[in-house]
Order: structure tokens, then sequence, then C-alpha cells
């Protein structure tokens, strides 16, 4: 037999042993894993189509500003001097190309209440020091801000240090806080619908939201929006949901004022991540988590987004499942890392064993075999052809949800340049559903063996679930963080250099001039 006989007899073997009972179990579950997922996707579509409608009737009602209250009385005199006082906390680190586009709208919040914003940096050599500073110069008359100079974090992440800080310096009367990462671009009316929301139930623990990933085009971005999707359906229930999303995050002040729950001490003691902490909290005193249907904001992704930057990003959010706060939630945790595990490998196994079906089919056609000969069935081929039509559905349910919302944020920012759909590349979602699916487990393990992780040049290693050792050091982590492409430092007390100016004017032209989701 020559050895491209023995090719082909390899092939025409595996395809054979791809139709036993236990690989045609292993593809019909990855059938049913996209139908899932196309049906998740279609329920999140209809609670966010629900309020576009609802939007387009109340604006045919006469009401223009339905982009900020469904009833317009609201937006009266005697109404609006009646709300509660909110502070906006954001933790920041470094300073990147869509940095001051997102604060803008953040700091330009059509909220008709008391509102203060909190800008929270490590320290003065952070490059977001500088810009922030020049940012509240310019609105210092209309905008209520300030920088914080957070100093170290000992106990716990820096993200959450910066929070706990921004938290301690509010204003006295604040009924609310909402803390907000500094990649995350608000709608005019974000902050005004979460606070009525907290107003109207009183027993809301934490309101949340969820990004829509703007991909820039490289491979890299398109595996963060194919990582983000499957999420995307628990945040657009329209109410109550067990997930929570740390760049959005609405609270009760007086939770923290007072240690309710043990929020700040939970955090404060060891915590890493600040979204799970949270809702491991929620979840042990029952408290209730809510996600209102307009709370998603658009999240542009860096233009040189690598391929290796969302590797680390993706082993920062594996490594969350390695930090508890309590025995449940470490029950909780590695229950999600088995099945996220066992789901990602069992919705690409499926895949591998197609291209084996349909190279065999191919081989025989070309070569002029018989299934007899090569101990081929038909089977493999009606095995790829019932996942290539559920593969279809899942990508048609991804396209129509992103399409909604790329609708819904539109109208909910009529004044920002509208965003488009024919930016996505849906190839591209493709190829990174199975990347991405297949490199999880693969990061998960690590950070299941390591139980450190470099998070922005600042090492940390966790012991019984909580950070026990923080390690920094310049040289020992990248420049630029993963998602944002942000610069991490810059010169302690002094304008930054250069390379910051030019990346400050690429920012101030994106700014004014954004041409990427233009439609």
């Amino acid at each position: 037999m020559s050895a491209l006989d023995s090719v082909d007899w390899l092939l025409f073997s595996l395809s054979r042993a791809f139709c036993s009972p236990l690989a045609v179990f292993i593809q019909i579950q990855g059938c049913v894993i996209c139908l899932t997922l196309a049906i998740g996707w279609a329920f999140a579509a209809s609670v966010r189509n629900r309020e576009i409608n609802r939007m387009k009737d109340i604006m045919k009602g006469g009401n223009s500003f339905a982009f900020l209250c469904h009833d317009i009385n609201e937006l009266e005199h005697s109404n609006q001097v009646n709300l509660p006082r909110v502070t906006v906390v954001m933790p920041l680190k470094g300073f990147g190309e869509h940095n001051l586009h997102n604060w803008k709208s953040q700091i330009t919040s059509l909220y008709g209440g008391p509102l203060e914003f909190l800008f929270v940096v490590e320290s003065t050599e952070d490059p977001a020091y500088h810009a922030v500073s020049r940012l509240i110069t310019d609105f210092k008359v209309d905008v209520e801000a300030k920088i914080i100079v957070a100093g170290l974090s000992t106990t716990c992440s820096q993200k959450i240090h910066n929070q706990l800080v921004g938290v301690e310096k509010m204003h006295k009367d604040a009924k609310y806080v909402l803390f907000l990462d500094d990649d995350v671009r608000l709608h005019p009316g974000s902050i005004g619908a979460l606070t009525a929301e907290m107003e109207k139930n009183p027993e809301i623990f934490i309101q949340t939201g969820y990004p829509l990933d703007l991909p820039s085009g490289s491979l890299g971005s398109y595996c963060i929006y194919e990582y983000h999707m499957p999420c995307s359906m628990g945040f657009a229930t329209g109410g109550k949901t067990f997930f929570l999303w740390g760049g959005c995050m609405m609270m009760h002040a007086d939770d923290f004022r007072y240690d309710r729950y043990g929020v700040v001490s939970g955090l404060r003691d060891g915590g890493y991540s600040d979204d799970m902490t949270l809702a491991a909290i929620a979840g042990a005193h029952k408290r209730l988590i809510t996600s209102p249907p307009v709370a998603v904001f658009p999240h542009p992704l860096a233009s040189d987004l690598s391929f290796s930057r969302y590797w680390n990003y993706l082993r920062k959010q594996t490594f969350v499942l390695e930090s508890y706060i309590s025995k449940v939630n470490w029950l909780m945790n590695k229950a999600l890392f088995s099945s996220h595990c066992y789901l990602s490998w069992g919705f690409v196994a499926p895949y591998l064993m197609g291209m084996v079906h349909v190279a065999a089919a191919l081989q025989i056609c070309i070569k002029g075999y018989s299934y007899e000969e090569t101990t081929c069935t038909t089977g493999g081929l009606l095995l790829v052809s019932c996942l290539a039509v559920c593969t279809f559905m899942e990508l048609l349910s991804m396209w129509n949800l992103t399409r909604i919302e790329v609708q819904l944020c539109n109208m909910l920012s009529p004044e920002a340049p509208k965003l488009s759909l024919g930016t996505y590349n849906w190839s591209m979602v493709f190829v990174a559903m199975l990347v991405d699916n297949f490199l999880y487990p693969i990061s998960a393990f690590r950070s299941h063996f390591s139980q450190s992780i470099n998070w922005s040049g600042i090492r940390y290693h966790l012991k019984n679930g909580k950070i026990s050792k923080i390690e920094r050091n310049k040289d020992m982590g990248p420049n630029f963080t993963d998602l944002g492409g942000k610069h991490l430092y810059g010169k302690k007390g002094a304008p930054p250099k250069a390379s910051f100016l030019s990346s400050l004017g690429r920012s101030l032209a994106q700014w004014h001039q954004p041409k990427k989701y233009d439609v």
C-alpha cells in the first residue's frame, strides 16, 4: 500500500470511527449546544427588541425624549429637583485611544439630579491622571468631578482598592454609587434609567448592564466579542438576573457606609474580582440583582488588539474562577469551571470530526473509491449537514441579537455617530467561536494550577481563594492593557512623554471625528 493510500486509509478509518455511538453522541451534542445558544440569543433579542418598540411607540405619542425617560413629565423641574444624589466612581488604569470618548460620554450625562464623578488612579504616574485632569479642567464649570490618588493596594486587587477609596470619598448625601469601568461608553439617559429602577424597587441590591463589543477587525477582537456573547443572554432578561458585570454596577451608598452584607470587608480582604465577589455576596444573602433592557453599552475594542492580548484577557477571565469568599462560592465556581470546559470542547469536537467526514467524502469523489472499499458510511455526512444547519441558526441568532443591540444603542444615543452592523465580519466570528472555545479550557487549567496572574503589570497570588501576595514590577508585565490598548506607565508628577501625547492626539481626533463605526 502506497504512502498516499495509507493516508487515505487512516482518513477513512477515522471517519468510520467518528460514526460510532459515542462519536455520534458528541456530534449531536454539538448541534444541541448550537441550538441552545440560538434560542438563548433569540430570547435576549426579543427583550431588547421589546424596548425598541416601546421607545418607538412613546416617540409616536409625542415624546421625542424617549431615550431619556418613558414619561416626559419626569423631565419637569418639580420632578428633577427631587432626584437622589448619585456618585459615579471610575477606577482608572492607563490611557488609550477610546478613553476620552468614553469619559466624555460619562460626565456629560443628562441625569437631572445631583451628580458627582470620582476618577480614581493608583498614582500620578498613571497616564490617565494627566488626561483626566485636562478633561476635568475643560468641564469644570458644568460638571462636579475630581481625581483621587488612591495609592497602592496591599490586601486586594488595585481596581477594588480604587473603588473602595472612591466610596470613602463620595459625597455624604449620595444615595447611590455607580461603579463604571473606563471603557464603558454611556448613553445620555443611562444614569437616569438605572436610578429610576433603584427608586422604583428599593429591594434591588445591584443594577448592572453589559457591553456590546465593537470588534476592530483582528482575530483577537473577534474572540473577545464571541467570548462575551453567550453571557449577554444572562443580562438581557429585562429584570432579575444572577449575572453581574463589573463595568457597570449601581448600588446603595449606605451598603458601603455600613458594610452591609460584608460588601466592604468581602472586597477589601483578599478580593480579586469585584463583580464575582459581589455576585457571591448577593447569592449568599439572597439579594436582588437586576439588569434593565436599556443597560447595553457600546464597547469599542482597540484597533491594535493582538491575539496575545486576547490570550492575556482570557487568562484573567478564567483566573476569576479561582477566587472565592465561601465554601458555597467555591463549589459554584468549580461547577462553572467544569461545565464551561466541558461545553467548550464539546462545542469544538464536532467540527473537528466534521472536517474528517468532509475530507473523506472528498477523497472518495476525487479518487473514485466506493463506500464499500473505504468502509465509510454516509452517516458522517448526515451529521455534518445537521451541524452545518445548527451552526447557521446559531450565527443567524447571534447576528440578530447584535443587530438589535446596535439599533437600541443608536436610539439611546441619538447624538452620537451611528454604530453599524456592517463592520462585523461573520466569517471571523465563526473562526473566533472555534478558537475561543478551544483555548478556554487550556486557559482555565493553567489558571487552576498556577494560582497567580499578571494584571496590568501587577502579579496577584491566590491562597484559599483570596489574594495573599502582590508583586509589582514594570518589567514583569505588558506596557498596554488588553482590550483598550491603554498605556500603563507615564512619568511621575509631569506631563507624559511624546508617545503619550501622540496617543492623546489620536484619541482627540477620534473623539471629534469617529469614523470606524460610521454608517
